[in-house]
């Protein structure tokens, strides 16, 4: 079972809501919410809504199923912020002129999913299994080439006449 949730236009930089998300992508649920309700910074509080969010619509999607629901077995199976619409606003500035100021807003988007679905491995640990496994191939290495001698263009004698 999956179930997602998104929130558009949440007043932060996507930059800074990134080092949230990045911290919760791929972990069980109850250890993410830990994670967020003990995080210090900003975005962790709107990162933790839509968190909440999703076990909810998984818990719904669950019981129109007619099926057993535990969130402890959910896992934050995608979790990623993009950037939203960019406010643009002046400030006065000297000499008469006015300088911008971009006020930034980015959109949440956190998938859960039960245990039921697979989830994908990263990609580094699929090379160290390969290389554990002595599957790797070792490099062939070539045949060095036969360097050719470069011809030097001939100095030019001046003509002193």
């Amino acid at each position: 079972m999956e179930a997602r949730a998104i929130q558009f236009g949440v007043r932060q930089s996507a930059r800074k809501m990134r080092l949230v998300i990045d911290l919760i992508r791929g972990r069980a649920v109850p250890e993410a919410d830990a994670i967020l309700r003990f995080s210090k910074k900003r975005a962790a509080r709107q990162i933790h809504k839509v968190l909440k969010s999703a076990v909810a619509n998984a818990q719904q999607a669950a019981q129109r199923q007619n099926a057993p629901f535990d969130a402890d077995t959910l896992r934050v199976s995608y979790a990623v912020v993009n950037e939203g619409q960019t406010l643009k606003r002046f400030t006065a500035a000297a000499m008469g002129r006015g300088t911008p100021i971009l006020k930034r807003t980015s959109h949440v988007e956190i998938h859960v999913a039960g245990a039921a679905a697979p989830m994908a491995p990263a990609p580094a640990a699929k090379s160290a299994e390969a290389k554990a496994e002595g599957k790797a191939k070792p490099r062939a290495k070539k045949a060095p080439a036969a360097k050719a001698k470069k011809k030097t263009p001939a100095k030019k004698k001046k003509a002193s006449e």
